[in-house]
C-alpha cells in the first residue's frame, strides 16, 4: 500500500535516459505508485501543467536544462517533494540541489529498496502536515521537542544546548537530508558560521548519549561531504 487515501499516489520521474526511466516505473508501479514519466525540462513542466504530482524523481543531467536550475524553478510555485536521482556524486552538486530545494538526493546506482524506503518517507512527511510530531519515538530514544527532553529506554537523557538544538532539527526534519550549512544556520545562528569539524564534535557527543553503538549509529547518520539524517526506521 502506498498510503491511506483511495488513490495511488503518483510519481512524475524526470530522466533523459530510457532504461532508468524503465527501471524506475517498474520499481515504483510494483509497490503501487502511480509513475509518469517525462525526458526532459520542457516535459517535465508540461507535464506538471497537466497534473501536479506527489512526489518528484529527478535526475540532474537532463538535455534541455541543468536539473538544479530547474529544482530552483519549480520550487518558486511547486511543495511537493522532490527526490533528486544522480550520477553525480561531488558534494557540491549535493548541497546546491538541496539549498535550491529539493527534499533528498540518492546518487546512482541505488537500489530499489533505497529508492522506495527514500520515497516513501518524503511523501509520509509531506502527507503529515507541516508541523512535526511534537514528540518523536525512535525504538528505545524519544525525542520531546517541545517538552526540551530526550528519553533513553525511559531514562532522561542530558544534552547540552547545541546538542539538542541538533537533535530537534535533525527530528523535525525526520529522514530528510540537513546540509550542515542549514545545521549552522539554525543552531549557531546566521550570523556565525560554525565549521564542519566543529559541528562533527557535538554530533560524536550526542551519539554517545542517545546511541547504542555510537560508532555505528543507527539514529543520527552522516552523509558524507553534505550533512546529517536522523533515521526513523
Amino acid at each position: 500500500m502506498t498510503g491511506s487515501g483511495t488513490h495511488a499516489e503518483h510519481v512524475l520521474v524526470v530522466d533523459d535516459e530510457v532504461q532508468i526511466r524503465r527501471a524506475l516505473r517498474t520499481i515504483l508501479e510494483s509497490r503501487g505508485y502511480e509513475v509518469t514519466c517525462a525526458d526532459s525540462g520542457a516535459e517535465c513542466i508540461a507535464a506538471l501543467t497537466q497534473r501536479t504530482p506527489d512526489l518528484i524523481v529527478l535526475d540532474l543531467s537532463l538535455p534541455d536544462t541543468d536539473g538544479i536550475e530547474l529544482c530552483e524553478q519549480m520550487r518558486t510555485w511547486l511543495t511537493v517533494p522532490i527526490l533528486v536521482l544522480s550520477v553525480r556524486s561531488d558534494e557540491t552538486d549535493k548541497i546546491a540541489a538541496l539549498e535550491t530545494g529539493a527534499d533528498d538526493y540518492l546518487t546512482k546506482p541505488f537500489s530499489a529498496g533505497e529508492l522506495v524506503a527514500r520515497v516513501r518517507a518524503l511523501l509520509r512527511r509531506a502527507g503529515g502536515g507541516i508541523a512535526p510530531p511534537p514528540v518523536l519515538v525512535l525504538d528505545d530514544v524519544t525525542i520531546d521537542i517541545a517538552g526540551h527532553r530526550v528519553l533513553r529506554s525511559g531514562a532522561e537523557v542530558t544534552l547540552t544546548p547545541i546538542e539538542f538544538g541538533i537533535l530537534a532539527l535533525l527530528a523535525q526534519n525526520a529522514d530528510r537530508l540537513v546540509t550542515w550549512s542549514q545545521i549552522s544556520d539554525a543552531v549557531w545562528g546566521p550570523e556565525w558560521l560554525a565549521d564542519v569539524r566543529t559541528i562533527r564534535v557535538h554530533v560524536s557527543n550526542l551519539r554517545k548519549k542517545i546511541e547504542q553503538h555510537p560508532a555505528v549509529p543507527r539514529y543520527v547518520l552522516t552523509e558524507p561531504g553534505v550533512g546529517l539524517r536522523l533515521a526513523t526506521r
